[in-house]
C-alpha cells in the first residue's frame, strides 16, 4: 500500500471536512445523491465518449497501481545487472541461461535471453526501445483518462448547479426555503471541484510519477543488458549504471 497517496487523500478530504464542521455544516447536507450522481456519472460518461470502454474497464487496475504500485528497486536491478555482467564474462553470454528463472521482471527477462539467443547490439536495443515505447503508451492512456476525469468533473458540477438553480428558480411559491435551495444547489460545484483536485488529478499525477520510475528502470536494464553483451568489465558497468540514479541511492557503491 502506498501510504503517500492514502495519507494525502485522507488529510486533503479530512481538512475539509473538518473546516466544514467547525463552522457548524452538517456532513449530510452535502452528500446528497443527485448532484452525486451527476458529477460522478456525467464524468465518467464524458470520459467514455473520449476515450473507449476498454480504458474505463481498466479504471480498477489503474487504481490498484496508485494505491498498491511499488517503486522499482533501481539498485536491486543493477546488481543483478553486476552479477550477470561478471557471470557472462566468466563463461560466456550462454552462461546466463541459468539464472534466466531468477528473473522475475518480464521485461528483464527478455532482454537477457535475447542476449543469450545473439541478438546483434543494434536489433537488441531497437526491440527493447520498441517495447518501451508500446509500454510507455499504455501507461499514458492511463494517465490520460484521468487528466480527461478531472478536467470534466468541474464542468459537471457546474451543470448540476446550473440545473439545481433552474429547479429552485422555477418554483418560488415557498420564499422560506429558497435560500436553502439555492445553497443546495451549489453542492455539485463542491462534487465536481472536489472529485478533480482530490481524486482525479492527484492519481493522474500518481500514475505519471509510476511511469517515469518504471521507465527509469527499463532505461537501467537497456543499457546495462547492452554493455553485458559487448563484454564490458562488470566494475565499469556498475559505476556507468550508477549515474542512472539519485546519489542517496547509491549505497553499497
Amino acid at each position: 500500500m502506498d501510504l503517500a497517496t492514502i495519507g494525502g487523500l485522507i488529510l486533503g478530504v479530512g481538512a475539509i471536512a473538518v473546516a466544514f464542521g467547525l463552522e457548524g455544516g452538517n456532513m449530510g447536507a452535502i452528500t446528497q445523491a443527485p448532484p452525486m450522481i451527476i458529477v460522478i456519472g456525467g464524468t465518467l460518461g464524458a470520459a467514455t465518449i473520449s476515450t473507449s470502454f476498454r480504458t474505463i474497464k481498466n479504471i480498477p487496475t489503474y487504481l490498484k497501481i496508485a494505491f498498491f504500485g511499488k517503486s522499482p528497486d533501481h539498485l536491486k536491478t543493477i546488481d543483478q545487472i553486476s552479477i550477470l555482467a561478471e557471470k557472462a564474462r566468466r563463461e560466456g553470454v550462454l552462461g546466463l541461461e541459468s539464472h534466466l528463472k531468477d528473473i522475475k521482471e518480464p521485461f528483464f527477462n527478455k532482454a537477457v535471453q535475447l542476449v543469450i539467443d545473439g541478438t546483434e547490439a543494434t536489433v537488441l536495443r531497437q526491440i527493447l526501445e520498441t517495447e518501451v515505447n508500446y509500454i510507455a503508451e499504455r501507461h499514458y492512456t492511463g494517465i490520460g483518462l484521468f487528466k480527461s476525469l478531472g478536467g470534466f468533473s468541474p464542468t459537471l458540477g457546474i451543470i448540476g448547479t446550473v440545473l439545481g438553480l433552474i429547479h429552485t428558480l422555477s418554483n418560488t411559491d415557498d420564499a422560506s426555503r429558497m435560500a436553502s435551495a439555492i445553497a443546495g444547489a451549489f453542492i455539485a460545484t463542491l462534487w465536481g471541484i472536489g472529485m478533480a483536485n482530490l481524486c482525479y488529478l492527484p492519481i493522474g499525477d500518481k500514475l505519471r510519477m509510476r511511469h517515469e520510475e518504471e521507465a527509469a528502470n527499463l532505461d537501467l536494464i537497456i543499457e546495462g543488458v547492452g554493455a553485458i553483451q559487448t563484454g564490458d568489465n562488470p566494475r565499469i558497468i556498475r559505476t556507468r549504471l550508477m549515474a542512472f540514479i539519485h546519489p542517496d541511492m547509491r549505497q553499497g557503491k
